[in-house]
């Protein structure tokens, strides 16, 4: 894992097409700004967590 220090307003980038930029600080939590091409999906962790059990595991349509 790569570990960066950055102040409020400086930026990460990720290969050439996503950015990262420190919006703001407080206390505990760090506010991201994130730039990214249309297609790339950017999600909390945990909603993309949601989302690959949602696809392994699909809920059944009943058939009227």
């Amino acid at each position: 894992m790569l570990v960066l220090s950055r102040a409020v307003g400086e930026i990460i980038s990720i290969g050439d097409h996503i950015t990262l930029r420190i919006l703001e600080v407080n206390n505990l939590q760090v506010k991201l700004g994130v730039q990214a091409p249309t297609g790339v999906n950017v999600h909390r962790a945990e909603v993309y967590e949601r989302i690959r059990h949602q696809q392994a595991n699909p809920v059944p349509v009943p058939n009227p």
